[in-house]
Protein backbone atom coordinates (compact mmCIF):
# COMPACT_ATOMS: atom_id res chain seq x y z
CA UNK A 1 0.00 0.00 0.00
CA UNK A 2 1.15 3.70 -0.52
CA UNK A 3 1.27 5.77 2.65
CA UNK A 4 3.76 8.05 2.12
CA UNK A 5 3.82 11.38 -0.47
CA UNK A 6 5.50 9.89 -3.77
CA UNK A 7 8.72 12.05 -5.65
CA UNK A 8 8.70 11.30 -9.43
CA UNK A 9 12.54 12.30 -10.40
CA UNK A 10 14.54 11.08 -13.25
CA UNK A 11 16.29 7.65 -12.82
CA UNK A 12 20.13 8.80 -12.75
CA UNK A 13 22.34 6.09 -11.20
CA UNK A 14 23.27 2.31 -11.27
CA UNK A 15 21.33 1.74 -8.45
CA UNK A 16 17.96 3.37 -9.96
CA UNK A 17 18.54 1.09 -13.26
CA UNK A 18 18.56 -1.65 -11.14
CA UNK A 19 15.78 -0.97 -9.32
CA UNK A 20 13.87 -0.71 -12.40
CA UNK A 21 15.28 -4.16 -13.02
CA UNK A 22 14.13 -5.47 -10.39
CA UNK A 23 10.47 -4.32 -10.21
CA UNK A 24 9.51 -5.91 -14.01
CA UNK A 25 10.13 -8.81 -12.14
CA UNK A 26 7.60 -8.23 -9.53
CA UNK A 27 4.82 -6.84 -11.95
CA UNK A 28 5.61 -8.88 -15.03
CA UNK A 29 7.38 -11.86 -13.53
CA UNK A 30 9.32 -12.42 -16.50
CA UNK A 31 11.84 -14.70 -16.89
CA UNK A 32 15.13 -13.11 -16.26
CA UNK A 33 16.49 -13.56 -20.32
CA UNK A 34 12.98 -11.29 -21.04
CA UNK A 35 14.21 -7.95 -18.89
CA UNK A 36 15.25 -5.01 -20.07
CA UNK A 37 18.48 -5.48 -18.66
CA UNK A 38 20.14 -2.45 -17.18
CA UNK A 39 22.69 -1.91 -19.77
CA UNK A 40 19.94 -1.05 -22.09
CA UNK A 41 18.11 0.99 -19.73
CA UNK A 42 21.55 3.14 -19.01
CA UNK A 43 21.51 3.78 -23.18
CA UNK A 44 17.97 5.16 -22.81
CA UNK A 45 18.52 7.42 -20.41
CA UNK A 46 21.62 8.55 -22.29
CA UNK A 47 20.81 8.69 -25.72
CA UNK A 48 17.78 11.10 -25.70
CA UNK A 49 14.95 8.66 -24.42
CA UNK A 50 13.71 8.78 -21.05
CA UNK A 51 13.74 6.77 -17.63
CA UNK A 52 11.68 8.42 -15.02
CA UNK A 53 10.84 6.79 -11.71
CA UNK A 54 8.47 7.43 -8.88
CA UNK A 55 10.04 6.78 -5.36
CA UNK A 56 7.96 6.73 -2.14
CA UNK A 57 10.94 7.47 0.91
CA UNK A 58 13.88 6.05 -0.73
CA UNK A 59 12.03 2.87 -2.28
CA UNK A 60 11.10 2.66 -5.86
CA UNK A 61 7.39 1.99 -6.73
CA UNK A 62 6.78 2.87 -10.29
CA UNK A 63 9.85 4.03 -13.37
CA UNK A 64 8.52 4.90 -16.79
CA UNK A 65 11.28 4.10 -19.41
CA UNK A 66 11.38 5.25 -23.48
CA UNK A 67 13.17 5.66 -26.14
CA UNK A 68 14.15 7.99 -28.79
CA UNK A 69 12.33 7.22 -32.37
CA UNK A 70 12.04 8.81 -35.63
CA UNK A 71 9.58 8.33 -38.18
CA UNK A 72 8.43 9.81 -41.43
CA UNK A 73 10.60 12.85 -40.27
CA UNK A 74 9.58 13.41 -37.03
CA UNK A 75 11.09 12.40 -33.80
CA UNK A 76 9.38 11.57 -31.08
CA UNK A 77 9.62 8.91 -27.78
CA UNK A 78 8.46 5.34 -27.55
CA UNK A 79 7.01 4.40 -24.20
CA UNK A 80 8.17 0.84 -23.90
CA UNK A 81 7.41 0.33 -20.38
CA UNK A 82 5.16 1.56 -17.03
CA UNK A 83 5.41 -0.63 -14.70
CA UNK A 84 4.06 0.09 -10.84
CA UNK A 85 4.56 -2.42 -8.20
CA UNK A 86 0.82 -4.22 -7.06
CA UNK A 87 0.65 -2.80 -3.97
CA UNK A 88 0.96 0.63 -5.26
CA UNK A 89 -1.54 0.48 -7.95
CA UNK A 90 -4.46 2.48 -8.04
CA UNK A 91 -2.98 5.86 -6.33
CA UNK A 92 -2.32 7.79 -9.39
CA UNK A 93 0.78 6.47 -9.39
CA UNK A 94 1.04 5.84 -13.18
CA UNK A 95 -0.95 8.63 -14.40
CA UNK A 96 1.91 11.11 -12.65
CA UNK A 97 4.71 9.26 -14.74
CA UNK A 98 3.06 9.33 -17.83
CA UNK A 99 2.23 12.88 -16.89
CA UNK A 100 5.80 13.78 -16.16
CA UNK A 101 6.96 11.93 -19.52
CA UNK A 102 4.26 14.53 -21.32
CA UNK A 103 5.70 17.50 -19.74
CA UNK A 104 9.28 16.31 -20.44
CA UNK A 105 8.80 15.45 -24.00
CA UNK A 106 6.86 19.09 -24.45
CA UNK A 107 9.80 20.43 -22.77
CA UNK A 108 12.09 19.16 -25.28
CA UNK A 109 9.82 20.47 -28.03
CA UNK A 110 8.51 16.89 -29.14
CA UNK A 111 5.04 16.62 -29.72
CA UNK A 112 4.20 12.29 -29.88
CA UNK A 113 4.89 10.31 -27.46
CA UNK A 114 4.01 6.48 -28.01
CA UNK A 115 3.69 2.44 -26.67
CA UNK A 116 1.77 -0.37 -27.53
CA UNK A 117 -1.00 -2.09 -25.01
CA UNK A 118 -2.72 -5.16 -25.01
CA UNK A 119 -6.42 -4.69 -26.49
CA UNK A 120 -7.64 -7.41 -23.83
CA UNK A 121 -6.33 -5.57 -20.90
CA UNK A 122 -9.28 -2.54 -20.68
CA UNK A 123 -8.35 -1.58 -17.51
CA UNK A 124 -5.19 -0.29 -19.62
CA UNK A 125 -7.46 1.02 -22.72
CA UNK A 126 -9.32 3.03 -20.39
CA UNK A 127 -7.07 4.68 -18.86
CA UNK A 128 -4.79 5.10 -21.86
CA UNK A 129 -7.85 6.27 -24.26
CA UNK A 130 -10.00 8.09 -21.79
CA UNK A 131 -7.63 9.34 -18.89
CA UNK A 132 -4.74 10.51 -21.18
CA UNK A 133 -6.56 11.01 -24.27
CA UNK A 134 -4.31 8.72 -26.95
CA UNK A 135 -5.84 7.88 -30.03
CA UNK A 136 -5.38 4.17 -31.62
CA UNK A 137 -5.16 3.13 -35.39
CA UNK A 138 -2.69 0.56 -35.59
CA UNK A 139 -2.36 -3.22 -34.83
CA UNK A 140 0.71 -5.91 -34.66
CA UNK A 141 -0.60 -9.45 -34.09
CA UNK A 142 1.99 -10.79 -31.94
CA UNK A 143 4.38 -8.34 -31.61
CA UNK A 144 6.93 -9.63 -28.83
CA UNK A 145 6.66 -13.54 -29.18
CA UNK A 146 4.83 -15.44 -26.71
CA UNK A 147 6.34 -14.53 -23.35
CA UNK A 148 7.32 -16.44 -19.83
CA UNK A 149 4.87 -13.57 -17.82
CA UNK A 150 1.58 -15.33 -16.33
CA UNK A 151 -0.54 -12.20 -16.90
CA UNK A 152 -0.35 -12.68 -21.25
CA UNK A 153 -1.58 -16.26 -20.28
CA UNK A 154 0.58 -18.25 -23.27
CA UNK A 155 -1.34 -15.83 -25.56
CA UNK A 156 -0.07 -14.20 -28.44
CA UNK A 157 1.40 -11.00 -27.86
CA UNK A 158 -0.99 -9.06 -30.14
CA UNK A 159 -0.72 -5.22 -29.03
CA UNK A 160 -2.51 -1.43 -30.87
CA UNK A 161 -0.33 1.55 -30.81
CA UNK A 162 -1.40 4.47 -28.52
CA UNK A 163 -0.43 7.70 -30.09
CA UNK A 164 -0.13 10.46 -27.38
CA UNK A 165 -0.40 13.73 -29.16
CA UNK A 166 0.55 15.62 -26.61
CA UNK A 167 -0.57 19.33 -27.74
CA UNK A 168 -4.11 18.64 -29.26
CA UNK A 169 -7.45 18.90 -27.62
CA UNK A 170 -8.42 16.04 -26.49
CA UNK A 171 -4.97 15.51 -24.87
CA UNK A 172 -5.65 18.85 -23.03
CA UNK A 173 -8.67 18.10 -21.96
CA UNK A 174 -7.81 14.64 -20.97
CA UNK A 175 -4.94 15.03 -18.98
CA UNK A 176 -6.97 18.22 -17.23
CA UNK A 177 -9.78 15.45 -15.96
CA UNK A 178 -12.11 16.12 -19.13
CA UNK A 179 -12.68 13.00 -20.96
CA UNK A 180 -12.59 13.39 -24.77
CA UNK A 181 -16.58 13.17 -26.22
CA UNK A 182 -15.84 10.72 -28.96
CA UNK A 183 -18.59 11.43 -32.27
CA UNK A 184 -21.71 10.77 -31.98
CA UNK A 185 -21.83 8.15 -34.62
CA UNK A 186 -18.99 5.39 -34.67
CA UNK A 187 -18.34 1.78 -34.67
CA UNK A 188 -17.71 -0.50 -31.75
CA UNK A 189 -15.51 -3.53 -30.67
CA UNK A 190 -16.27 -4.78 -27.97
CA UNK A 191 -14.55 -6.90 -25.16
CA UNK A 192 -15.71 -9.57 -22.23
CA UNK A 193 -15.06 -8.00 -19.34
CA UNK A 194 -14.14 -10.93 -17.83
CA UNK A 195 -11.52 -11.96 -20.21
CA UNK A 196 -8.87 -11.68 -17.77
CA UNK A 197 -10.91 -14.83 -16.28
CA UNK A 198 -11.22 -16.35 -19.37
CA UNK A 199 -7.65 -16.21 -20.09
CA UNK A 200 -7.18 -18.18 -16.64
CA UNK A 201 -9.60 -21.04 -17.23
CA UNK A 202 -9.97 -21.39 -21.00
CA UNK A 203 -7.25 -20.80 -23.14
CA UNK A 204 -9.22 -21.98 -26.56
CA UNK A 205 -11.72 -19.28 -25.64
CA UNK A 206 -9.33 -16.95 -24.97
CA UNK A 207 -7.74 -17.24 -28.44
CA UNK A 208 -10.88 -17.26 -30.00
CA UNK A 209 -11.93 -14.17 -28.34
CA UNK A 210 -8.50 -12.38 -29.62
CA UNK A 211 -9.22 -13.34 -32.74
CA UNK A 212 -12.37 -11.99 -33.55
CA UNK A 213 -11.07 -8.85 -31.86
CA UNK A 214 -7.96 -8.71 -34.26
CA UNK A 215 -10.25 -9.15 -37.22
CA UNK A 216 -12.62 -6.30 -36.23
CA UNK A 217 -9.35 -3.73 -35.32
CA UNK A 218 -7.63 -4.42 -38.82
CA UNK A 219 -11.12 -4.36 -40.36
CA UNK A 220 -11.50 -0.50 -39.04
CA UNK A 221 -8.19 0.63 -38.97
CA UNK A 222 -7.86 -0.45 -42.71
CA UNK A 223 -10.85 1.94 -43.58
CA UNK A 224 -9.13 4.53 -41.83
CA UNK A 225 -10.73 4.69 -38.61
CA UNK A 226 -9.09 5.05 -35.25
CA UNK A 227 -10.26 4.38 -31.77
CA UNK A 228 -10.92 7.91 -29.89
CA UNK A 229 -13.12 6.40 -27.15
CA UNK A 230 -13.33 3.66 -24.92
CA UNK A 231 -16.47 2.78 -22.81
CA UNK A 232 -17.05 0.11 -19.86
CA UNK A 233 -20.41 -1.57 -20.03
CA UNK A 234 -21.70 -4.40 -17.45
CA UNK A 235 -20.71 -7.05 -19.64
CA UNK A 236 -18.06 -5.54 -21.41
CA UNK A 237 -15.07 -2.78 -22.41
CA UNK A 238 -16.12 -0.96 -25.91
CA UNK A 239 -13.60 0.75 -27.91
CA UNK A 240 -15.61 3.26 -29.53
CA UNK A 241 -14.12 3.62 -33.55
CA UNK A 242 -14.35 6.99 -36.03
CA UNK A 243 -12.64 8.26 -38.50
CA UNK A 244 -9.75 9.91 -37.89
CA UNK A 245 -10.05 13.49 -36.28
CA UNK A 246 -8.60 16.41 -38.54
CA UNK A 247 -6.17 17.51 -35.86
CA UNK A 248 -4.12 14.19 -35.50
CA UNK A 249 -1.16 14.59 -37.93
CA UNK A 250 -1.24 11.27 -40.15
Amino acid sequence: MTTGAIQLRACTSLEDFDRCVELQRQVWGFADIELVPKDVIVVAASTGGQVFGAFEGGEMVGFVLAFPGYRNARPYLHSHMLAVRPESRDHGVGRRLKLKQREDALARGLELVEWTFDPLELKNAYFNVERLGVIVRRYVPNKYGVTTSPLHGGLATDRVVAEWWLKTGRVEAAVAGRSPAPASTCQRIAVPADIGEIKQHDRGAAERVQREVREQFEKWFAQGYGVTGFVREERSGVYLLEPTPAEIPR
